[in-house]
């Protein structure tokens, strides 16, 4: 849960800047806000293989992405209005990144497979597709 929620930040973040957050501008971020992140503990904590995260770098990370810290410390907060206002945004950047990989992935191996899946990703876009308990923000309940 707490993956997701910092991928959201993170991709939310991109789309505003209108370019890709790197590691280096988070870090300096965190710094400022007197904490030192890790390349290993952000890595970890976007993948969702950070087992025990202290208070302290969650606050830290809220204070990064511009929410109120209480976003990433409790499992049951809803998703900040500023995001919720993003997320045709960030769908879109989401499957783009799908297309760029599966391009990238089957174009010359599995031409067939391609043509299925950017059709999917192309009606899932003019559709909203969600997955069953999936609410319009993408989450499930």
């Amino acid at each position: 849960m707490l993956a997701r929620k910092i991928n959201i930040l993170y991709d939310t973040a991109t789309v505003e800047r209108g370019e890709e957050m790197i590691f280096a501008a988070i870090g300096e971020a965190a710094k400022k806000r007197g904490y030192s992140i890790s390349r290993t503990r952000w890595s970890l904590l976007k993948s969702g293989k950070e087992q025990k995260v202290p208070d302290e770098v969650l606050r830290v990370l809220a204070g990064v992405f511009g929410v109120d810290a209480r976003y990433l410390l409790r499992a049951d907060s809803p998703l900040p209005e500023r995001i919720q206002h993003r997320m045709s945004e960030l769908r879109s950047l989401r499957r783009e990144r799908v297309r760029s990989m599966v391009v990238r992935d089957l174009a010359d191996v599995d031409p067939e497979a391609l043509l299925l899946i950017t059709a999917i990703l192309d009606a899932g876009q003019k559709t909203d597709l969600r997955l069953p308990g999936q609410d319009r923000g993408g989450h499930y309940g």
